[in-house]
């Protein structure tokens, strides 16, 4: 396995580096976003484990840039911010995972090894439900031919959607599929981020029927039309 550490504080990162390479796992150093971004962009990795705060660029911004770069190697954010607003905005920047500052090493080597294990993206992966169509390989999706602008967040959420299209899928099953390794995420926000899809999805084309049903007391049901 082959990691990239993105990590300002040099202690930090070197006692991650032993760490990892006694588990036999390569790990490249980066000491600022901008560094940790052009290695992401050139390099193959298996994980990039990135903190939230850092020079130059913020993870944040960098975990952006890469997936706008349709770079989909999975993202391990590290950072003191625990709140979940504070989450929700590293998973819609386009991170896969989130640990918050101090954590025991045990635990963030299993959490590399569950998002090495993850299967990578489909590539050319095209789904098309009615005349909404999502395509995996460019994060791009259309509703009559018009983009629509989506965060990382919202685009897992809508594939989910549409890959289970015409069947009902409770918010558990969700929260397990789209943040997989949440334990804090609540119901309510499988509920706010379906209204984003709504939004985006439906009030620009008040002519065509809803196509996200909410199916009481079960989830929600992508419409096939």
């Amino acid at each position: 396995m082959k990691l990239l550490i993105v990590e300002d504080d040099a202690k930090i990162a070197r006692t991650l580096k032993q760490g990892l390479e006694q588990e036999h796992i390569i790990v490249d150093l980066a000491e600022d976003g901008e560094a940790g971004l052009d290695l992401a962009s050139t390099e193959e990795y298996d994980v990039i484990v990135l903190d939230w705060m850092l020079p130059k660029k913020d993870g944040p911004t960098v975990s952006t840039h890469l997936r706008n770069e349709h770079i989909t190697t999975p993202i391990l954010m590290l950072t003191a911010k625990g709140q979940l607003d504070d989450k929700l905005d590293g998973f819609d920047a386009g991170a896969d995972d989130y640990l918050v500052k101090p954590f025991a090493f045990e635990e963030l080597l299993a959490r590399i090894k569950a998002l090495a294990r993850r299967p990578k993206e489909r590539s050319s992966a095209i789904f098309q439900v009615g005349d909404v169509i999502l395509n995996v390989d460019t994060f791009q999706v259309t509703r009559e031919g018009q983009e629509i602008g989506l965060s990382a967040k919202e685009f897992q959420l809508l594939s989910y959607l549409m890959q289970h299209a015409g069947t009902t899928v409770d918010k558990d099953h969700i929260i397990e599929n789209v943040w997989p390794f949440e334990s804090d995420i609540l119901p309510n926000t499988v509920e706010q981020y379906i209204g984003y899809l709504r939004k985006k999805l439906e009030k620009p084309f008040p002519k065509k029927s809803r196509i996200i049903e909410t199916v009481r007391g079960f989830g929600y049901k992508m419409i096939k039309t």
